[in-house]
């Protein structure tokens, strides 16, 4: 067998469950994340408490962001034995314990002596890699892999990962790209294209479209706020914790900010119904809060502009309208609170794609009345309950949802905001395979449905036919070595 060469254990069957093996000679490898499959494609062991392969070999674990569809076997990864060094950036380091504790604690256990041992267990063996620096893993006298992160603008601390192999005096640049972020993100500085890859493990999310213009989306978030103040409803914005809640309250601040210039608050006392100066943004989110706070400390990770707003004094991600619930019974009184009265309000909760989390009751008590709207600002995978209320967006007559097993009326109005996509488009993608003037040898495709793959597999090999460049491209196959 040629080596270096690559098998998958996720992430080729959909959008989730990234986990891909590097194998470097017979009996050495590298795992570079250790991702959760989610929604109906789930192949069987592919689960939290089970990790579906064998660990033997296997030297470091290399992370490239923190979402669970990333990081949600490594609880498994342990308890198969994995005792070595998990690899990731420096906000990496910061977010994993917060992603993975409470992961732990909805699927292991909430005992806290429990959760504490395993948090320092965790910590122990989660070493940081700045960004753009060569970092040795393995070393020996015929075998040697260093690996360099590079920032992938996806969310803060993802990285893709660059792996250069050398073995018996030859050397190989293995790329494995993570989840590529689109360009534009307020809060992230930008990804740059790999300088060169021999062989390229490529997402593909959105292979098969491009993006619509960014700029309407401010739009389209500004109305759907003028129509919740005239109805006197509610936004629901199902969102995952990290990531897509930063990127939104970034975003709503700004909102907030521009419209309280412009606009005199309005007079309560004289009957006026309070607007945009009044206006509650609700952050239902106790593991979101957690990721906000340490996105706000690590501002020194931001794109320039987004600094900038600090340097003005404003605070972008905790702002004077931002309020965070913590506690169950706060969350139900808001919840009944919202749903009896006509107190205009946003409302940001997880998760993301309305499977369980908060979100869910905010769900069973206003998916029934035409005054609120959900809003959803994210990918919806096949299955879930937010992919089946997407789908009723435009929908005429009787549309039903089963929440825990109880059938609820969507009369709620649903729209998808379009430009706050967290992954690349198709545009991006083959830009990133081309890389610095040096396009991407083999591409390997994963994380992503069959008809992106397809669809990303036709682009390249035109651009890479444009360029006059020879490619190959396969869409990676489960547990293939390759």
């Amino acid at each position: 067998m040629h080596f270096p060469s690559i098998s998958h254990h996720g992430g080729t069957r959909g959008v989730t469950g990234s986990c891909h093996r590097l194998h470097l000679d017979p009996v050495t490898s590298l795992l570079i994340d250790c991702g959760l499959e989610q929604g109906l494609a789930v192949a069987p062991g592919v689960r939290a408490a089970t990790l579906g392969f064998d660990v033997s070999g296997i030297q470091a674990l290399i992370v490239t962001h923190v979402h669970l569809d990333h990081v949600g076997r490594i609880p498994a990864l342990f308890a198969a034995g994995f005792r070595g060094p998990i690899y990731c950036s420096e906000p990496s380091a910061r977010l994993l314990p917060i992603v993975l504790e409470d992961a732990y604690r909805l699927g292991v256990s909430n005992e806290p002596g429990q959760v504490a041992r395993y948090l320092a267990f965790l910590e122990q063996h989660i070493v940081p890699v700045p960004f753009e620096r060569w970092q040795v893993v393995v070393e020996r006298p015929a075998l040697c892999c260093s690996i360099r992160l590079q920032r992938a603008g996806h969310l803060l601390g993802s990285a893709y990962i660059e792996c250069e192999v050398g073995l018996d005096g030859s050397s190989t640049r293995v790329v494995f790209s993570g989840d590529l972020g689109t360009c534009g993100n307020p809060l992230l500085r930008p990804l740059l294209p790999p300088e060169r890859a021999d062989v390229l493990v490529l997402e593909s999310t959105y292979g098969d479209r491009l993006h619509p213009d960014r700029s309407g989306r401010r739009q389209q978030l500004e109305a759907a706020i003028d129509r919740a103040l005239i109805d006197q409803g509610t936004i629901l914005i199902p969102a995952f914790s990290l990531g897509r809640t930063q990127e939104l309250l970034y975003e709503l601040e700004d909102l907030l900010h521009h419209k309280n210039l412009l606009n005199k608050p309005a007079d309560e006392a004289a009957g006026d119904f309070p607007g945009w100066s009044h206006l509650p943004v609700i952050l239902d989110s106790p593991q979101a809060q957690r990721v906000t706070r340490v996105y706000r400390e690590l501002h020194q990770f931001w794109r320039s502009e987004a600094r900038e707003r600090l340097v003005q004094g404003r605070d972008p991600l905790g702002f004077r309208q931002l309020i965070t619930v913590d506690t169950h019974a706060r969350h139900q009184q808001v919840v009944n609170y919202l749903k009896s009265t006509g107190r205009p309000a946003i409302v940001i909760a997880g998760n993301g794609m309305c499977s369980g989390g908060r979100i869910v009751n905010y769900l069973k008590a206003m998916l029934g009345d035409a005054r609120h709207e959900v809003m959803f600002v994210g990918y919806q995978a096949k299955g879930t309950p937010g992919a089946v209320i997407q789908a009723s967006e435009g929908a005429e007559g009787f549309v039903s949802i089963d929440l825990d097993g109880r059938l609820y009326e969507i009369r709620a109005k649903v729209m998808t905001l379009a430009g706050y996509s967290g992954h690349a488009d198709q545009e991006e993608l083959v830009r990133f395979a081309m890389g610095r003037g040096d396009p991407a040898r083999r591409v390997v495709l994963v994380h992503g449905e069959a008809g992106a793959k397809r669809a990303l597999l036709r682009a390249l090999s035109a651009r890479h036919g444009e360029v006059g460049c020879a490619v190959e491209v396969v869409v990676a196959q489960g547990g293939q070595e390759e």
